[in-house]
């Protein structure tokens, strides 16, 4: 009877461990940021000709759908690693951490412009960012300072220079990583150029900033301590009247779009726009058009550092991810002259290269801390 029982045992270990094995994954599993997926899918495609490994799997679901993918929690079921095109919040490593997921490695990969772009029908448009700020805000100062809900309708409306044409952009969602930078970067930058809302951002005292506040014509109910902390609520909230179209997470979409209408422009990562030179073209801001140049020497004000988030605890358990991570980090890939370039990826410094690389060879998590 105790030798059946063993051997009963024994066959279930067996079959579980089978099972465990069947279910363990033999490829990578990445998802993200738009922006970041063509050049993580040209790494990937690379891996899987020169390795002995599988070509990892990507899909494209923006960086804050990525991010609650990525951190909902380790195991085969979960993603390896997520792109993303701002670094990670905050709320989502508290999340990670929340679920398990605590060891983490960034690797910042090179940077990449916002391009606010339309089609080569149409002449190139030279905006600043204010003018960027004035068209797409959801509120923007009335005759009177306060902030009233944005009435413009045209470019010209905005700025007597710009041409008549009605405000139509398309951009990304909320979720997309691509709002988030262009926001802070573009909107923010807008924001800045009017007197009393840079004020706001710098205001500490209370007294300050309900000042500030009567004079903006802002509820008392939104009082915030903090004055910057209004004074992004007010640059981040994009106007909701059709002028602005969100276009889903797929940047290639919007370069349809924008030439089936010439009259429109389109908010996309610059890869993008490098890619469909043929079809599109970038607005200048502030007198600099989006270029490799002009992003590497940080004259073009609306650019970002990309990046990808790893799992240690995957490390091993999924085949391929430290080599994978070589090969992404390798010269071959992300120096000046390597293939990722010739896909619009713009190049980091030869010592912040250095430093993430070995970072990701080292397999060196993240510094942050938990929330007790």
């Amino acid at each position: 009877m105790i030798k059946k029982t063993f051997a009963v045992t024994a066959l279930s270990m067996i079959v579980s461990a089978n099972l465990h094995a069947a279910a363990a994954r033999d490829h990578i599993e990445i998802v993200g940021s738009s922006t970041v997926y063509p050049f993580t899918t040209a790494v990937a495609e690379q891996f899987g000709k020169s390795s002995t490994f599988k070509t990892p799997k990507i899909e494209s679901t923006g960086t804050g759908g990525g991010m609650k993918l990525f951190c909902k929690g380790v195991g085969v079921e979960n993603p390896d690693i997520t792109n993303a095109s701002r670094r990670i919040k905050q709320s989502e490593i508290d999340d990670c951490v929340k679920n398990g997921v605590k060891n983490i490695i960034e690797v910042k990969v090179g940077y990449d412009g916002i391009a606010i772009a339309n089609s080569k029908k149409s002449a190139q448009f030279e905006l600043t960012l204010k003018d960027i700020f004035l068209a797409l805000a959801k509120q923007v100062p009335g005759p009177d300072g306060k902030l009233i809900d944005n009435p413009y309708k045209t470019w010209k409306d905005v700025n007597p220079a710009l041409p008549a044409t009605k405000i139509e952009v398309l951009g990304p969602p909320p979720t997309s990583g691509t709002r988030d930078a262009f926001a802070e970067m573009a909107m923010q930058g807008g924001a800045k150029k009017i007197e009393d809302l840079l004020a706001l951002k710098g205001a500490k005292e209370e007294a300050d900033i309900k000042a500030l506040m009567a004079k903006l014509g802002l509820p008392d109910s939104a009082f915030n301590p903090k004055g910057e902390k209004l004074f992004e609520a007010v640059a981040h909230a994009i106007r909701e009247d059709g002028a602005y179209i969100e276009a889903g997470e797929n940047d290639n979409l919007i370069v349809q779009k924008l030439e089936a209408n010439p009259n429109a422009l389109g908010i996309f990562g610059f890869s993008f726009l490098d890619q469909n030179a043929d079809k599109v073209q970038g607005s200048k801001v502030d007198g600099q058009a989006p270029a490799f140049e002009t992003i590497a020497d940080g004259s073009y004000k609306v650019s970002r550092p990309l990046f990808i988030y790893v799992k240690k605890a995957h490390v091993g358990k999924i085949p391929g991810i430290q080599e994978f991570l070589t090969e992404f980090t390798s010269d071959k890939a992300w120096g000046e002259e390597g293939y990722l370039a010739d896909k619009g990826l713009i190049s980091m410094p030869k010592e912040e290269q250095a430093r993430y690389a070995a970072d990701a060879k080292a397999l060196t998590p993240m510094v942050f801390e938990e929330k007790k």
